[in-house]
């Protein structure tokens, strides 16, 4: 079964939110899946299990290294 999820990062403390949203997209290239990048936000289509394991994978890389934050 395919999955469609669209995810939106904001950094919210960064000083070149650009390059972290670039950094986002280098670490969403490593999984097993379609993105596409949009202007505010990015859809990724895969199965379905992968796309949960990128989403929490996403989020606890984003609270480890990451200042404050939001993901959509």
């Amino acid at each position: 079964m395919k999955t469609i999820a669209q995810l939106t990062f904001i950094p919210l403390s960064s000083h070149n939110p650009t390059e972290e949203v670039q950094e986002l997209l280098e670490h969403l290239a490593q999984y097993d899946v379609h993105i596409e990048v949009g202007y505010l936000s990015t859809t990724v289509i895969g199965d379905t299990e992968q796309i949960f394991e990128l989403i929490r994978e996403t989020y606890d890389m984003l609270s480890l290294e990451k200042g404050k934050f939001r993901f959509h």
